[in-house]
């Protein structure tokens, strides 16, 4: 499990950032899980807690929660310390020498089951009775036991611009391939790009084939967890699944043809830039975490999100909601009572609803918490009331996978490799590298 975790460490490349070190916890004792911590700390003796996180876009909502909590808890200091590259290998090298921080982050998922053996059960914790159905199910490991916190909820769509959509006659989003073409047609017939691609990360191409693979499930008689557990045991391959044979790459095709220039050179923050300034009108593999910077460019866009169009039946165009990120509590931490005490405050209190959509500006992971006031967030929840959530099935994969699968991707894109070439590696990445088994 974790050896074999250790063996194909490789580094997590993040979006963006920027760096905020403060030192990491060392934790040698093992001090017994109660089964909740979150009235047993002493309130009267110094305490750190120290916490290594890979998510540099949340830096000032991070801190902001920390000098809150110091009025709560003035004995207890958080360090916050945010890595903006190598978090993985890092994260990792400290585990494996006995210094695992207080609190650390992995991605969820089938990394729960990873980190279990170093993460806290938070399973009768208030925390965990706060979470939305949904991310509860993403931070549940194989056994049943809540071990992981989101940061936030996460949205997973295809990003469309109202204005240009309305400009070339498209009423209604696309939600077959078909009338996807058809969309296409009438962008380009007004001197519209369609596809603005960030294809130089690696990351995006997992957000664009986990919709895919929640179709082919379907179309299988399957979910998609069953359904990525199959190809990481060898037992199917994309011949058996058109949707993913023929239709993924035939939709990444049509990106590449209807999109900006020079895909692989395109990151994240130049697709932001592209589809922010009109140069087109739809925005692949990205979610509700970009419309602000969207925004900080363009105040008065108006941004709509639907599902990808996977095939020719329109009811498996869904958009996809979940967590896909999870903080982790060392369970042999010195301060693990305290930790926990922290974050059930931050899941349960009213600042912490609060922080939620109105200082980090993301979905809320708990019931009962107001929306952010962004576009992206409130049509999710008018979606969700006569639609269902996509699977998130980038859950059921580890990201040492994720990685490879983007890099093939992106040789196939770049010419350097066929699609049967590319298929063929992407099937060997998924059994070597799929599983944490």
């Amino acid at each position: 499990m974790f050896k074999k975790m250790m063996a194909l460490s490789v580094s997590l490349v993040l979006i963006v950032g920027m760096l905020a070190a403060c030192g990491g916890g060392n934790n040698e004792n093992n001090e017994a899980q109660p089964e909740s911590s979150g009235a047993s700390a002493d309130s009267s003796k110094p305490v750190t807690i120290n916490m290594f996180t890979a998510s540099p876009e949340y830096t000032d909502a991070f801190n902001a929660y920390i000098e809150e909590y110091k009025k709560v808890k003035p004995n207890v200091t958080i360090n916050l310390e945010i890595m903006q590259s190598d978090y993985n290998t890092v994260l990792k090298s400290r585990i494996a020498a006995g210094s695992t921080p207080d609190v650390f982050q992995t991605t969820a998922g089938g990394d729960i089951d990873t980190f279990a053996e170093y993460s806290a059960d938070l399973t009768n914790e208030p925390l965990a009775a706060a979470m939305t159905d949904a991310v509860r199910a993403n931070m549940t490991s194989s056994d049943g036991k809540v071990l992981g916190l989101p940061v936030k909820g996460n949205l997973f769509a295809l990003i469309y611009n109202k204005k240009l959509f309305a400009e070339a006659g498209i009423t209604q989003p696309p939600k077959t391939l078909a009338e996807l073409d058809d969309a296409i047609a009438k962008l380009e017939a007004k001197g519209i790009t369609p596809f603005a691609n960030a294809y130089k990360e690696w990351w995006v191409w997992k957000h664009i084939f986990q919709h895919f693979v929640d179709a082919a499930a379907q179309d299988a008689g399957t979910d998609a967890k069953t359904l990525v557990a199959d190809f990481a045991a060898g037992k199917t391959t994309f011949k058996d699944h058109p949707i993913l044979y023929n239709n993924f790459f035939n939709f990444i095709d049509t990106t590449i043809k209807h999109g900006t220039d020079k895909p692989l050179e395109r990151d994240s923050n130049a697709e932001v830039s592209d589809f922010a300034s009109g140069k087109a009108a739809m925005m692949t593999g990205k979610g509700a975490w970009d419309e602000e910077a969207i925004k900080k460019i363009n105040p008065d866009i108006e941004i709509g999100i639907m599902g990808y169009p996977v095939s020719d039946k329109p009811e498996q165009a869904v958009i996809i909601t979940g967590a896909d990120q999870a903080l982790r509590i060392n369970k042999d931490s010195k301060v693990v009572n305290e930790t926990i005490e922290f974050f059930n405050w931050l899941y349960t209190s009213d600042y912490g609803k609060n922080w939620f959509s109105q200082v980090a500006k993301v979905i809320p992971p708990i019931k009962d918490a107001p929306l952010p006031d962004l576009d992206m967030p409130k049509q999710m929840q008018e979606i969700l009331k006569t639609e269902k959530s996509g699977d998130l099935a980038i859950n059921y994969s580890l990201d040492t996978f994720h990685q490879k699968f983007g890099e093939i991707m992106q040789a196939y894109i770049g010419g350097n490799k066929s699609k049967d070439a590319a298929i063929d590696e992407i099937q060997k990445a998924w059994i070597q590298l799929g599983s944490n088994e």
